[in-house]
């Protein structure tokens, strides 16, 4: 590890703790399932909006151009929703690469507390514009809004650095993991159970102020989104004090690719790359496990349901339980590498297994090496930086996942569509087991 980077001596006083972990947690797990509602809708909510405006202006050109593209592959008519509705993914988690470092930097200058009040509350505005979206470009906006204030997770994620000793710091990531599967667990459920009231069925009138057949699930994002502007101003004290602050006077949006290619310590480096190439892997597993499922074993959308409902599953006992037992025991690369082993195996089992038990056996090994992987990787980056960075850092490592999710489910579904589901799997074998093979590199962090 580079001098720059030293640690502290093992003798020097433990950080002070203003706040509980469990703060942190729920403060992570309201925002996740806000974020999360919306994850069920999107062919129903793509659909909708290209049927009201696909007649007129911008959006009735893309359209026609999409169509055309769809016809010329053979396609019917509801690929083309689906190709746009992607693209409207892949734009918000674009936006999340973009500015998840600003945040992550802008908290290591000014505190947690403060930033994160901002950027709720950015996020707040983004859900009240989707709840008034009558219009595509309206709901479009209210996706520009959210995304660029998508920087929740890598200041709380930061705040855990700060609250924690190094130690306990990749245990105590097992409950940041397990706040994102319970809550994508959550969200979702809520989202399709909100969305059977249309409050244009009672009310037609209310149209004319932009209510629209999802705002239903948009306003209990937005509630969701208050009562965690609330709860943070409420009981989330500072935990970055003024003299751990970073000395720079400002953070400005830089370069995101600039900041990764410059990082300066070679295990920060190394430990995002590993990451990010695992990140493929898993996210190309979760843009293709549903359609698997169809084709091979013809799911409904209700045993699709419960199919990614023990995924999340899997993912909440491995992080929360099973990993902080793990790394009493052993240190963090080990238990990374294991995690990556478990991953290749399991996409492997998935992509060539034609029964039903070997779907569920392998997505079970799937999620344990997820629940192995990301406390162990954060927990990493977290390790190999200094006290004043940990905000910069971390969003570094939160935008590269949120590059993962622009571009892999594209890609996967390319491989998907042009290879089968086989080929999608088995290369996200092999992608986790190039990440192994990076992670060899890694130096043990200084405790």
């Amino acid at each position: 590890m580079s001098e720059e980077n030293a640690i502290p001596p093992a003798g020097s006083p433990a950080p002070p703790r203003p706040l509980s972990l469990g703060v942190i947690f729920l403060t992570l797990l309201i925002d996740l399932i806000g974020f999360s509602i919306i994850f069920p809708l999107g062919p129903d909510l793509i659909t909708y909006y290209l049927r009201v405006d696909a007649g007129s202006g911008a959006l009735g050109w893309i359209m026609a151009h999409s169509e055309g593209a769809a016809h010329a592959l053979g396609r019917d008519h509801a690929f083309a929703a689906v190709l746009f509705g992607g693209v409207i993914t892949s734009f918000y988690a674009i936006l999340q690469f973009v500015f998840a470092p600003f945040w992550g930097a802008l908290s290591d200058r000014r505190g947690r507390r403060g930033v994160l009040r901002l950027t709720v509350a950015g996020t707040a505005a983004g859900y009240l514009l989707w709840v008034v979206s009558g219009s595509f470009w309206l709901f479009l906006l209210s996706r520009v809004v959210s995304g660029a204030f998508s920087g929740n997770l890598s200041v709380a994620t930061a705040a855990v650095a700060d609250v924690t000793t190094r130690k306990e710091r990749s245990r105590a990531m097992g409950l940041v993991g397990a706040a994102f599967g319970l809550g994508l667990v959550t969200g979702p459920v809520l989202g399709a159970v909100s969305a059977q009231l249309n409050l244009l069925a009672r009310h037609p009138s209310l149209e004319r102020f932009g209510i629209n057949p999802y705002s239903v699930p948009a306003l209990v994002s937005l509630a969701l989104c208050v009562a965690n502007l609330v709860w943070v101003n409420r009981s989330f004290k500072e935990t970055l004090p003024e003299s751990a602050r970073s000395a720079a006077r400002e953070a400005r949006l830089r370069n995101p690719i600039r900041a990764i290619i410059n990082l300066h310590n070679p295990d920060v480096r190394r430990a995002n790359i590993v990451a990010f190439v695992y990140s493929l892997a898993f996210v190309a597993m979760e843009t293709s496990i549903t359609f698997l499922a169809f084709r091979r074993f013809g799911y409904s959308a209700a045993q699709n349901g419960i199919l990614l409902g023990f995924l999340g599953f899997c993912s909440i006992v491995t992080q929360g339980l099973i990993v902080r037992m793990l790394l009493k025991k052993a240190d963090e690369i080990h238990v990374l590498k294991a995690g990556l082993v478990s991953t290749a195996a399991g996409l492997l089992v998935v992509g060539v297994g034609f029964h039903v038990w070997m779907m569920y056996a392998g997505l079970a090994l799937t999620a344990l090496g997820a629940g192995l992987v990301n406390p162990s990787t954060t927990g990493l980056i977290s390790l190999y930086s200094r006290q004043e960075e940990q905000g910069r850092m971390l969003g570094i490592f939160r935008s590269l996942g949120s590059l993962s999710r622009a571009i892999t489910p594209v890609v996967a579904g390319s491989v998907f569509a042009l290879f089968g589901a086989e080929s999608v799997f088995v290369g996200g074998a092999a992608l986790s087991a190039a990440a192994l093979a990076l992670s060899a590199g890694l130096s043990q962090p200084i405790r």
